[in-house]
Parts: C-alpha cells; structure tokens; sequence
C-alpha cells in the first residue's frame, strides 16, 4: 500500500498530536496522585486501615456512653430544678406596731414562699406582757384555711411582687 506524502503527514500529525495530548494528560494525573497521595500520608499518619476503623468504632463507643451520661445529667437537672421550686426563695416582711400608743414596730409579719408561692406566713404580736408568734399556710398566695391580716396580706404582696423577673 502506497500512502501518499499528505497523508502520512497528516497521520502523523495527528498520531503525534494523540500522543502529546495523551503525556499532558498523564502528567496531570501524575500530579493529582501525588497530591491525593500526600493528603492519605497526612490522614493515616502512623494508622492503617485496620486501626483507623478501631479508632472509628471506638469513638461510636465513646458517643454512646456520652449520649447515657447526658441524659443522666438531664434527670437530675429536673430534679433539681423541681426541688428548687420547693424551696423558700420568696421573702417578704413587714414591720408594723399593733397598738398605736404602745412601744415601736417591733412586731412584724414574714412570709416565706416557694417558686409557686407557696409556704407560709410567720406573724409576731409584741405587747408588754410578751410576744406571740402565729404561722398560716399560704397556697398560690393566698391563705385558705385562716383569715390573713393586712399585713400578712402585704408582706405576701411583697415577697410574690418583689421577686418577679423585670420586664424590659
């Protein structure tokens, strides 16, 4: 088979335009290996696979374990926070002088409320013959089972007023 000049010329041309295109695209790859290569060194530094999966599996272990902790740590905190509004953190007092013409405000009305107000109202009557003290449950701020006097009704209103978040 005889080939003219053009056309070998042509075939070569584009068996040598193959061939450089085919080098480029061999360094290209080459060069994304080597990077590809040096980011595993960086992410297996010292691992194999092998390890690599223990330490995933391990580190699954480790959520569960956090994930009981955590919710052991949200019942308590309820607990608490039940607890807390058990408790006395509403105070009010009120100093008062039960008989006009005798001595100073040395009695005096005290109530002592929780998160829900409730507790208790302690009330001290003092007279020159002595001191009496009364106690009266208090539920939701109000008493229900003994009539309050104006001052146990106001020392109740400042421990309920006086402890409420202020609205900006």
């Amino acid at each position: 088979m005889n080939f003219s000049p053009q056309f070998l010329l042509i075939a070569f041309g584009i068996f040598g335009f193959l061939s450089l295109l085919g080098l480029i695209l061999g360094i290209i790859s080459l060069v994304k290996l080597r990077q590809i290569g040096k980011k595993l060194e960086i992410f297996f530094a010292g691992k194999d696979a092998a390890n690599l999966e223990d330490v995933l599996l391990k580190h699954g272990e480790d959520l569960t374990i956090l994930d009981k902790e955590i919710q052991e740590l949200f019942e308590i905190s309820n607990r608490i926070h039940a607890l807390a509004l058990r408790s006395v953190h509403k105070v009010g007092i009120v100093r008062f002088n039960p008989f006009k013409d005798i001595g100073g405000d040395q009695s005096f009305a005290l109530a002592l409320l929780d998160g829900k107000d409730s507790g208790l109202v302690i009330s001290s009557l003092h007279t020159r013959e002595g001191t009496r003290i009364y106690s009266k449950p208090v539920s939701k701020g109000i008493a229900e089972k003994y009539t309050l006097t104006e001052e146990e009704k106001m020392a109740i209103s400042q421990a309920t007023t006086a402890n409420k978040p202020v609205k900006t």
